[in-house]
């Protein structure tokens, strides 16, 4: 056991596992530095942080640390999406061409906004080599990806697009109003319900963004040997062959999971992967959709818009991670059972939202009215972090 950490905040005391739950990670070594958000109905029933931001335990974790919490960016992403398909800016069953002309080589004329938010385009990988650092030019990447041929007929199968995602998406923003997707972000969802949650951290905010842990980070070793038996074990070796979907979508560009840690990787908008918040600012966003889009009477989408956002579009064996299931409505994780030990969201099927690498999440349950925000900077091998599943399944016996 290490020592005592010292856990701050608020915890309304029939949640009083919730704490205990958390104060333990610290003191086990599971967690360096980490935050957790609970807003039920509109109020934060739980707000609670602790650890430190590097680990040299100089930096006390705050109520306001900002880290990477890598993909769970994607439900911000989406959700810029359904502002605009709200306000009849962009249409979901027309063709991506419609916005973005360029797009419609290589027989991608007819493929469908609805299928970059579903995962079913069939572009998680570009196939041309690209050079280290495309990642930061945001041009060149799009143009890859206009001139990249699908790898699967569109519509009819569903792969996760782990970094293409955030271009795809956030092209069409910047065609449809003429803002790069972290300014639109930051304009329509962020600031009218203050929740602190970016997509591009500005220099003044730098002194505030934990350092991260783990082989995503560039600061741990990758995993040289063999994947043991589970169902990622074919996954982790399609990655291992440079002929495959998978090492490409991963490795192309090279190196760009290796510099999270810099100003450069924070400063960018790479709305994949890069976004940074708070669990407290990703609580409040979720909350506010878990109740039909409202929160503190500010309004960021209507009801029927989150229903349409949340209803099934892909289910089952998932392309990219080689049949291990995955579902998805409109560019967020859907639960399902079958996700239990490494993506489940919520006891509730109807919750949505999205993990990220190394267990960060963000989640909305919208029959208990439930948001959710879980940060980290200590990353975890799988995807769900064993200490957000654990306080969300003491969150669930209390309530």
């Amino acid at each position: 056991m290490l020592e005592s950490v010292p856990v701050h905040g608020i915890c309304a005391p029939r949640f009083a596992r919730v704490r205990e739950i958390f104060a333990n990670s610290f003191e086990s070594g599971q967690e360096l530095g980490a935050a957790v958000a609970f807003v039920l109905d509109g109020e934060t029933v739980v707000d609670l942080w602790g650890g430190y931001c590097d680990e040299a335990r100089t930096r006390p974790w705050t109520r306001d640390t900002l880290v990477n919490v890598f993909s769970a960016t994607k439900g911000m992403t989406a959700l810029c999406a359904h502002r605009l398909i709200e306000q009849g800016l962009l249409e979901l069953d027309a063709p991506v061409a419609k916005y973005w002309p360029e797009f419609a080589a290589a027989g991608k004329e007819d493929l469908r906004v609805r299928w970059l938010l579903s995962h079913k385009a069939g572009l998680c990988a570009i196939r041309k080599p690209l050079p280290i650092g495309a990642f930061y030019d945001w041009q060149l990447m799009c143009d890859a990806l206009a001139e990249q041929a699908p790898w699967w007929e569109p519509g009819t199968d569903h792969g996760y697009h782990a970094f293409t995602f955030g271009f795809l998406i956030g092209e069409l923003v910047r065609r449809v109003t003429g803002e790069s997707i972290g300014a639109f972000f930051r304009r329509s969802i962020a600031q009218p319900l203050g929740a602190d949650f970016h997509i591009g951290v500005s220099e003044e905010d730098d002194a505030r963004v934990a350092t991260v842990y783990g082989a995503a980070a560039g600061n741990r070793p990758i995993p040289t040997t063999p994947p043991p038996p589970g169902p990622f074990a074919e996954f982790s070796r399609a990655v291992r062959d440079p002929s495959t979907m998978q090492h490409a979508t991963v490795f192309n560009p090279p190196q760009a999971t290796m510099d999270v840690n810099t100003r450069k990787w924070r400063a960018a908008e790479i709305p994949s992967v890069n976004g940074h918040g708070s669990a407290a600012g990703l609580a409040r966003i979720y909350g506010a959709l878990a109740r039909g889009g409202e929160i503190g009477g500010v309004r960021i989408l209507a009801p029927a818009t989150i229903e349409r956002a949340i209803t099934e579009e892909a289910f089952g064996p998932d392309r990219f991670t080689i049949g291990v299931p995955s579902r998805y409505g409109l560019g967020f994780q859907l639960s399902h059972a079958s996700m239990d030990g490494y993506a489940r969201l919520s006891p509730n099927p109807r919750a949505f939202g999205h993990t990220g690498a190394g267990g960060s999440l963000g989640m909305a349950d919208p029959d208990a009215k439930l948001g959710v925000g879980f940060t980290l900077n200590q990353l975890h091998p799988g995807i769900m972090s064993p200490t957000a599943a654990a306080m969300i399944d003491a969150f669930y016996e209390a309530r």
